[in-house]
């Protein structure tokens, strides 16, 4: 959870949407004290979140390289069996 005070909200209102939008709470806060909590409303966003993104990143750099393209893979898969 993120707090922010009305001017900075003010300034930086569309990535405060964005990060509601991806399930997080954001607490705008006037005179240091809670005053207004911006949360996603209706259904979840059918897009998946930065996060999820970020995470499909890292685990493709974690899995190992094959030594075959996926191009000549293709192309060995349509060439006939040898008889």
């Amino acid at each position: 959870m993120d707090t922010y005070s009305v001017a900075e909200a003010k300034n930086r209102l569309p990535n405060l949407i964005d990060q509601a939008l991806e399930g997080e709470t954001v607490i705008i806060t006037r005179h240091g004290k809670p005053v207004v909590e911006l949360t996603r409303t209706g259904a979840p966003d059918p897009r998946p979140s930065k996060a999820t993104y970020e995470w499909l990143r890292e685990r493709r750099r974690a899995r190992p390289r094959l030594p075959i393209t996926t191009e000549e893979l293709l192309r060995q898969m349509a060439e006939p069996e040898p008889e």
